[in-house]
């Protein structure tokens, strides 16, 4: 991991961006046109999106205007909760499409994995996966035994995990668990939506390297072969967030930083959600 552009291999051997931008939360309209083709200037290669997150016209339209060629990108979309099942999982898929304004998608996810029909939701990713119209499948906010569902009868394994992941919730098992599996994670708030910029092991830390608080975190989650997808609406930001590849964290640095784990969630359980 030296440079923004450096890739993890999936297991089906389709390469993603160690690094890229979320854009949870971030406004349909400028605000999420501005951010993504601030990303795509600062050199990013990844742009994750979803569903819910109502913006991926905004992406799609950022993306035309920052003029790179597409397949230098890689753009993430996910499957909604309510949209989940087969025959509507295909459908909700080619809204996205039509939303984004491609021809193809890189991955595609299941956001949560919704009691019931998230099996039946992975059988429609399978069949876009094999028609050729996403590059990557994967699933969102699954825990050990979800997967360990998905692994006892699909077709196709899931070859990304994205979860909430950051210094309070190190989900050390979950990781553990995916890399026996050849299953990459990926984290979804790993800055803690900023909860951790002034907790005093980071600050000293960022001292020492001569870096920021959020340039340390982001850069455990790659040394822990973890793909990050910090959000941010500023440029400078987004820039700096990106700034990560000229340092590298001591082994004895790695584990402080895995001593500030709590088991401590800011977004809902995967176990116990409702919406």
């Amino acid at each position: 991991m030296k440079t923004l552009q450096d890739t993890t291999v999936l297991h089906n051997g389709i390469k993603m961006p160690w690094f890229g931008l979320g854009v949870f939360k971030v406004e349909e309209g400028q605000e999420v046109i501005n951010s993504v083709k601030w990303a795509i200037e600062a050199g990013y290669k990844s742009i994750d999106t979803a569903a819910i997150y109502k913006n991926e016209e905004g992406v799609g339209q950022a993306i035309k205007e920052a003029g790179v060629p597409r397949e230098e990108l890689f753009i993430t979309t996910k499957v909604w909760n309510k949209d989940q099942g087969y025959e509507s999982t295909l459908a909700a898929f080619e809204t996205s499409m039509e939303k984004l304004g491609l021809e193809y998608l890189d991955l595609y996810l299941v956001h949560w994995p919704v009691k019931g029909k998230y099996k039946e939701t992975w059988r429609a990713l399978e069949k876009l996966y094999k028609d050729g119209k996403v590059k990557a499948i994967g699933v969102s906010n699954f825990n050990v035994h979800h997967l360990e569902d998905i692994l006892a009868d699909c077709e196709i394994k899931p070859m990304v995990n994205q979860v909430e992941y950051h210094p309070r919730l190190a989900q050390k098992e979950l990781l553990l668990f995916c890399k026996d599996n050849g299953i990459q994670m990926e984290a979804w708030s790993p800055l803690m939506q900023g909860e951790l910029l002034d907790e005093p092991t980071l600050v000293e830390l960022a001292q020492k390297y001569g870096k920021s608080v959020a340039q340390i975190i982001l850069r455990w989650d790659l040394q822990n072969g973890v793909v990050t997808i910090p959000k941010s609406i500023k440029k400078h930001r987004i820039v700096e967030n990106a700034d990560i590849f000229d340092f590298e964290l001591s082994l004895e640095d790695m584990a402080k930083i895995d001593g500030l784990n709590e088991d401590r969630r800011i977004g809902p359980d995967p176990d116990n959600f409702d919406f």
